[in-house]
């Protein structure tokens, strides 16, 4: 089965020379959730309107659900939900009837059992009568993710969803997230909450400078490119580390109470049981073990800084 968005060698050059996107390739599968990472003017919303045909890409290739975004723009259209990173609703407009007007705009009947559903959904059905402009703005983003949903996309496209969201409205959004996953729709976000694409997120696209640096299955990708970090607390301060210690990858906190190691997670031996031998023939005594791992947020950051050299 073809994946339902397929991107081949996806270009956007402007005026004046710069490149936006510099040969994008890329296959979302039905279902999945994809997370679209990269610092700031990376290329994620150039690549995102690209795709939902608010740009026009220079050369290249893309179809959704088997429709060809330039050839058969409208098709193409009709697959996609587009929750864009600003909110531009119309400040005196009724919040159900942005809703219906949406679902209105791809040539879909009126439905109202299910608009009523996406308002009961986002907690919007008690406002549903309201003026948008009496809304907050978290409240107004739900109204665009319900807007976004109203024609039932095959593919939700949310750019950075909750920007400016507080705690409770975010929960609840990933929460339907996952709702509209196991039914089937296919989700791409980009978010600067990197923990939320590492809880939510099957699989991350790290985007730099318009190019895709990688495309892996997130659980791999943490367990590839994951450290993990031995603590060890101690009941008695060093001064620095022993010289029966030295050669080894430890760092000493400046107030000597413990010592950090690191290790390779995919490694065939970690060194652990070496390095405990050692501490122990070093007269070191020990008041606690503990161990933590790289985040996805860490990864991140490496893998752009390393994309910058």
């Amino acid at each position: 089965m073809a994946p339902i968005l397929q991107v081949k060698d996806l270009r956007k050059t402007y005026e004046g020379g710069f490149e936006a996107l510099k040969g994008i390739n890329l296959d979302i599968e039905e279902g999945e959730i994809l997370a679209l990472l990269g610092p700031n003017g990376a290329g994620k919303t150039t690549l995102i309107s690209t795709l939902c045909g608010i740009t026009q890409p220079t050369s290249g290739t893309a179809t959704v659900a088997g429709f060809d975004i330039r050839t058969d723009y409208r098709r193409a259209r009709e697959q996609i939900g587009l929750v864009p990173q600003e909110i531009h609703l119309e400040p005196f407009s009724y919040v159900g009837a942005n809703l219906h007007f949406s679902r209105g705009l791809f040539g879909k009947p009126r439905n109202d059992a299910l608009v009523d559903g996406l308002l009961k959904r986002f907690s919007l059905y008690d406002k549903r009568r309201n003026r948008v402009r009496e809304l907050s703005g978290g409240m107004k983003r739900r109204v665009l993710i319900g807007k976004a949903l109203a024609h039932e996309p095959k593919v939700l496209f949310l750019d950075e969803p909750t920007a400016g969201v507080d705690v409770a409205l975010r929960k609840d959004m990933w929460d339907a997230v996952a709702e509209l996953k196991k039914e089937g729709v296919t989700i791409i976000l980009t978010t600067h909450y990197i923990e939320e694409a590492e809880a939510m997120a099957d699989r991350v696209a790290v985007i730099r400078k318009g190019e895709i640096l990688m495309v892996e299955q997130t659980s791999e990708l943490m367990q590839r490119l994951g450290r993990k970090v031995l603590t060890i607390e101690l009941r008695e301060p060093l001064a620095g580390i022993p010289p029966a210690l030295g050669g080894l990858d430890l760092e000493l906190a400046p107030d000597g109470l413990s010592l950090s190691y690191s290790y390779d997670t995919r490694a065939e031996r970690t060194g652990i049981a070496g390095l405990m031998a050692r501490v122990q023939e070093a007269g070191i005594v020990l008041k606690d073990i503990s161990t933590t791992e790289s985040t996805l947020e860490e990864i991140f950051v490496d893998l752009v800084s390393e994309g910058a050299q």
